[in-house]
């Protein structure tokens, strides 16, 4: 049988690159995932928190947006969860006033970042993100964050059809069990974005300073 990459060669995989402006999403990097014993509890999103302060202070020095998400519910029961929460209850935990729920530290948004609270996978999905960013005239969104198989893949999505050029740093998304990460990745590369390692990334918003008057 053929590989993957040899089935999909020719047919899935062109580049789109990076665009003139960036925004740097920060996806979900909450303490639920790093902190052993809770059941969201990620090693990968461990790895990934650990590489990804250097992406965010590259930004902040390119002086583009960075942008943060995280998942609360804020209606009794978590009924602002919908279907989802029915789907997947361990998500019950990510209400106000529980630890698991707040940002992990290194990784945590600089005073006037903003903030988008979301109650589904998709960073775009039911917030004002995609609006804000095109205000600002975002072409490419560039993602750290988690799950890759989840809010990563489903952001990835989304941004492609909200019309941005979507790019996921491979070192700075991480997953609980790397068989799903690594499909999830080679599928938003083929079809939906372009993964870049963070040395790369890094190197393109650095061009965003040297570009700038």
């Amino acid at each position: 049988m053929q590989s993957a990459e040899s089935n999909y060669q020719g047919v899935w995989g062109n580049r789109i690159g990076f665009g003139q402006r960036p925004a740097l999403l920060v996806i979900d990097f909450l303490k639920g995932y790093t902190t052993e014993g809770s059941p969201l509890y990620a090693p990968g999103v461990v790895d990934a928190v650990a590489q990804t302060p250097a992406l965010i202070q590259a930004a902040r020095d390119a002086g583009i947006p960075v942008i943060h998400t995280r998942i609360l519910y804020l209606a009794e029961n978590c009924a602002d969860g919908g279907m989802w929460v029915k789907k997947s209850p361990v998500m019950r935990g990510m209400v106000e006033g529980n630890v698991l729920a707040e940002f992990c530290g290194g990784v945590e948004p600089a005073s006037g970042e903003l903030v988008i609270v979301k109650q589904y996978a998709s960073a775009f999905f039911g917030t004002s993100l995609a609006s804000q960013l095109h205000a600002q005239g975002i072409d490419t969104v560039i993602m750290a964050g988690c799950s890759t198989s989840g809010c990563i893949r489903a952001t990835a999505v989304d941004a492609v059809q909200h019309g941005f050029r979507g790019i996921v740093v491979r070192e700075c998304v991480g997953d609980r069990h790397p068989d799903p990460h690594n499909a999830n990745l080679f599928d938003i590369d083929s079809k939906y974005g372009d993964v870049v390692s963070r040395e790369e990334a890094i190197a393109e918003i650095a061009k965003v300073k040297s570009d700038c008057p």
